[in-house]
């Protein structure tokens, strides 16, 4: 038994103008915290250092906090790893300690209560690769974007092309405005997800586009906007079946993965949303703004061999 395989007849552009007003207010929101609030930026992009240790009995997380500001370390972020007895720590650089240090200071501290800890694991990430991370992450959501503007343009139209991007666009910084607001710790994880988005919001675009092209050519009447909501409403079934089954495996992942993968699966989460959004009413909309119509999707006609002669 199939789901969700009624036809539908909704009216997606009537509310165009209020989705383009609720865009443009998201946008601005998210642009104005990302400016003065910015990001909770992860050691990944601050530096700093992380340790990983183990414990023979369950660790005491309020314990550890207590025990690491008594060193005067401030600003360390302590949970779980995999299980009760494993803690990992992560700490912004110290003044007061030098890095090399670090690591010492913190294991004689968990061990003055009488507790036996051993060392796992620990890293560092100095402050300029940290500030390499960011460039290196920025410019390869650029290159993306100008990737998928040449592609689209390519395969359908440069209208197509500009609704594509700029609804790729609005995801991004939707996200990247979700996590300045709500100050949720942006690391490397949540990069990763953005590119994650990207791929999927435009696989939704696509799928969306193909049918407008197809209805492009089969509807011999109608409207553009009439051909853009029939080949939405084509579509939809396909969207929200694969939104809800996307969703079910990333809420998942958010509850029972762990907090490595949280954030990750945070801003994939919030991404399927804006994602599923901007591919009904940012992409489409944006290519009729441009004025996307029949002859721009029609094949150039090619001149038979021996037209220009006229027959004897």
């Amino acid at each position: 038994m199939q789901i969700l395989n009624k036809e539908t007849n909704i009216d997606f552009l009537k509310l165009r103008k209020f989705a383009m007003v609720l865009s443009i207010l998201l946008i601005v929101g998210s642009i104005t915290s990302f400016f003065t609030k910015g990001l909770n930026y992860g050691l990944d992009f601050t530096g700093g250092t992380l340790i990983e240790v183990g414990y023979e009995q369950d660790a005491d997380i309020p314990k550890i906090h207590e025990q690491l500001e008594g060193i005067d370390i401030n600003g360390a972020v302590v949970q779980n790893f995999g299980s009760a007895k494993i803690v990992q720590i992560r700490m912004p650089q110290q003044d007061h300690i030098e890095n090399a240090k670090v690591g010492d200071e913190v294991l004689a501290a968990l061990r003055s209560g009488g507790d036996a800890v051993t060392k796992r694991d620990q890293s560092f990430v100095g402050p300029v690769i940290g500030e390499e991370l960011k460039e290196k992450g920025g410019l390869a959501m650029i290159v993306a974007l100008i990737c998928i503007m040449i592609y689209v343009a390519l395969r359908f139209e440069w209208k197509f092309s500009v609704g594509s991007v700029m609804a790729l666009a609005h995801d991004v910084i939707i996200i990247v405005g979700f996590f300045s607001i709500t100050a949720v710790e942006f690391d490397l994880t949540v990069l990763a997800a953005l590119l994650a988005v990207i791929g999927y919001s435009l696989n939704d675009t696509i799928v969306v586009f193909d049918r407008i092209r197809e209805n492009f050519l089969r509807m011999r009447k109608g409207s553009s906007e009439d051909v853009v909501n029939t080949s939405l409403n084509q579509t939809l079934s396909r969207t929200l079946m694969t939104s809800i089954t996307t969703l079910l495996v990333l809420l998942a992942l958010f509850f029972y993965g762990g907090q490595t993968i949280h954030s990750f699966a945070e801003a994939l989460i919030v991404g399927v949303f804006i994602g599923t959004y901007s591919s009904i009413y940012v992409a489409s909309p944006v290519a009729l703004l441009l004025g996307v119509k029949k002859e721009d999707l029609m094949p150039p006609e090619v001149e038979k061999e021996g037209e220009e002669f006229d027959m004897p």
